[in-house]
């Protein structure tokens, strides 16, 4: 059975990489009244370049940036980015078409790019699901929480051969969302465990 608990704050796992998510075809979050039109985009393959990730994501609306992160002492990409729009409509679009899609054959992971540091660290609003059959993704993960409330971060927990460890995270945009989806999951099947 999946279970969904509240993750504690000591725990240093229960910190993902910040910033929402949101499926393809799937309801999002609308973009916090300040937003700005910056997208995180995670889960890349090493070799994507910026040029890469300009054609696909300039295609949605004109971007006015990009940057593969990268470590500083061997300049090799880090797995994440972020695309910075000129218009926060048009983000609102990369993420509601982008995300999930592959690029050079794995699946990326878009949220919006939170730079306030207490949005990411509140963890009365981020729950952990253990138990999770090997057959969940974040997309599927995503698709089964986001009915309880806005989402800000979602990942399933993978090993190094890109294999599903059997639990996940999902970070909510407001506490009313993770005690809702704690009531709602607890103890329910997903994918028959």
């Amino acid at each position: 059975m999946t279970t969904p608990t509240t993750t504690p704050a000591a725990n240093p796992t229960a910190t993902t990489t910040p910033a929402p998510a949101a499926a393809a075809g799937a309801p999002t979050t609308a973009p916090a009244p300040n937003a700005s039109g910056s997208l995180y985009v995670g889960d890349l393959a090493n070799d994507v370049t910026e040029a890469l990730l300009f054609e696909m994501f300039n295609q949605v609306g004109p971007v006015s940036s990009i940057r593969v992160c990268r470590d500083a002492a061997t300049r090799r990409s880090l797995g994440y980015a972020y695309v910075n729009f000129h218009n926060v409509n048009d983000a609102e679009r990369a993420l509601d078409t982008l995300n999930f899609q592959n690029i050079k054959d794995r699946p990326c992971r878009i949220m919006w790019s939170h730079r306030d540091p207490s949005i990411r660290k509140n963890t009365k609003s981020n729950i952990f699901i253990k138990n999770l059959d090997e057959g969940i993704d974040n997309k599927a993960l995503y698709d089964t929480f986001s009915a309880f409330g806005s989402i800000l971060s979602c990942k399933v927990a993978m090993d190094s051969d890109n294999q599903s460890r059997g639990y996940g995270f999902v970070h909510y945009e407001t506490e009313e969302g993770a005690s809702r989806a704690i009531e709602e999951v607890n103890g329910m099947l997903l994918n028959g465990k």
